[in-house]
C-alpha cells in the first residue's frame, strides 16, 4: 500500500484545495477536509463542488488501491446536509469488483459523524499497471 499511497501523493488539485487522504487500503480510502473560507459557497455552507471534489478524491484512491488503473465513467452525488465548519470526512468502500467494472459507495460525514452527502462511483479498469513514482 506504500506504493498506492506514494502514487497519490501526486494528486494536484484536491491537495491544493486542502485536502489529503488518511487511509488507504485494498478497496477502500478516507480522505479528509478542513473547512476554510474558500470552500464556502454564497449562502456560507460548503460548495457542493468541494464536496464532490472530496468524495472523488477518496474515489480515485479506492477504485485504483488494486494497482490497475482504473478511471471514473459515472458518478452522482446527493447532498443530505448543509455544513460550515469542522472537518469533513469522505470514505470510499468498494462494493463490486470484476475485471473491467468496479463500484464504490462513499459517504460524506461531519465531525459529529452525520451523514453530510452520499456519492456513487463507477471505475472502469484498463489493463495497464499504475506508473507508482520511485522512492
Amino acid at each position: 500500500m506504500d506504493d498506492i499511497k506514494r502514487y497519490f501523493s501526486q494528486e494536484n488539485f484536491g491537495s491544493n484545495s486542502g485536502m489529503r487522504f488518511t487511509t488507504i487500503s485494498k478497496g477502500y480510502a478516507k480522505a479528509q477536509m478542513k473547512i476554510e473560507k474558500r470552500h464556502l459557497n454564497v449562502l456560507g455552507t460548503v460548495h457542493g463542488g468541494a464536496i464532490f471534489t472530496l468524495a472523488d478524491m477518496a474515489f480515485a484512491a479506492a477504485s485504483n488501491s488494486h494497482g490497475t488503473v482504473a478511471v471514473a465513467i459515472n458518478a452522482d452525488i446527493s447532498y443530505v446536509k448543509a455544513v460550515s465548519e469542522g472537518t469533513l470526512y469522505a470514505e470510499a468502500m468498494e462494493t463490486s469488483i470484476n475485471p473491467k467494472i468496479s463500484t464504490y459507495v462513499v459517504n460524506i460525514t461531519d465531525d459529529r459523524g452525520d451523514i453530510v452527502a452520499i456519492f456513487n462511483g463507477m471505475g472502469y479498469r484498463k489493463k495497464n499497471r499504475l506508473a507508482i513514482p520511485e522512492k
